[in-house]
């Protein structure tokens, strides 16, 4: 698949992936583990207005976030966001086609304004509508972002909710008989080549799939998994293990690239995609 950004005049179209954060307890900590893990240097973050929201960086150009659980019953998760160029119009939407927002739209500053929402099954995703923070700086790259799918179990309820809220073309595919959906932005024709994102079944998760083969428990709710691109998935899977953190799905061939599936060392599940 070409992960590369999907844009049109200058940003983002609406419902491509634009940015990711990873909420964690130890933000110092997370700066070392993907700082040593992906190359990632770090600003000096933001003051208690804006959460001590601390940017990462790969060749100077901005890749993600890292921020301080505010508390500690919160999920210690990587969160990808969705963009628009009317956040709170897009929440509306959210809501009429069966979703919630978790966390209403609110503006952050000049930057931009955020939300946090879930669809039908519960699977959290972020909003973005840019300020003067158009998103990343650089994907599909070494050491940034690249792709992301929804772990669902009801297709039936999640393909429609998504294709309505955001336009989306949808395309199945049949990967090693596992039901994958892919989405492309609203004008564009569904494909690999305009594919921006796409939707795994938790029914692949079934106590008949073997325990080493699963990255997430039966009972794990839907989530959205948030992949970065890497030089070798291999050499990754080792640099985590060295660095505190887990490999969940150890490095395999696909049609698309090889791919692994991590757990940092504080509990956050991401994916590499070597390819």
């Amino acid at each position: 698949m070409d992960y590369a950004e999907r844009n049109t005049g200058g940003g983002y179209a609406e419902g491509v992936p634009c940015w990711a954060d990873a909420m964690l307890p130890d933000v110092e900590g997370g700066k070392r583990f993907y700082g040593e893990l992906f190359g990632w240097t770090f600003g000096t973050g933001s003051g208690p207005e804006y959460g001590h929201y601390t940017q990462a960086y790969g060749d100077g150009l901005p890749v993600a976030a890292l921020a301080p659980k505010a508390d500690g019953r919160m999920p210690t998760v990587w969160t990808v966001y969705l963009a628009s160029p009317d956040a709170a119009a897009l929440a509306e939407r959210i809501k009429g086609a069966g979703g919630s927002m978790i966390t209403d739209v609110m503006q952050v500053g000049p930057f931009g304004s955020m939300g946090l929402a879930a669809d039908p099954e519960g699977a959290v995703f972020g909003l973005w509508q840019a300020g003067t923070h158009q998103g990343f700086g650089k994907q599909g790259k070494p050491g940034s972002y690249c792709w992301t799918e929804v772990y669902s179990r009801d297709k039936d309820l999640v393909d429609p909710f998504y294709e309505r809220v955001f336009g989306y073309g949808g395309l199945d595919l049949d990967l090693d008989g596992e039901d994958f959906r892919i989405w492309s932005p609203a004008g564009t024709e569904p494909g690999p080549d305009t594919a921006v994102g796409g939707r795994s079944l938790l029914a692949g998760l079934s106590p008949a799939v073997p325990v080493a083969d699963r990255y997430v428990p039966a009972r794990m709710p839907a989530h959205f998994l948030v992949y970065f691109n890497v030089a070798d998935a291999d050499a990754s899977a080792a640099a985590v293990t060295r660095l505190g953190g887990r490999v969940r799905t150890p490095p395999a061939d696909t049609p698309y690239g090889r791919i692994a599936v991590f757990t940092d060392n504080q509990g956050a599940t991401f994916a590499v995609l070597q390819g």
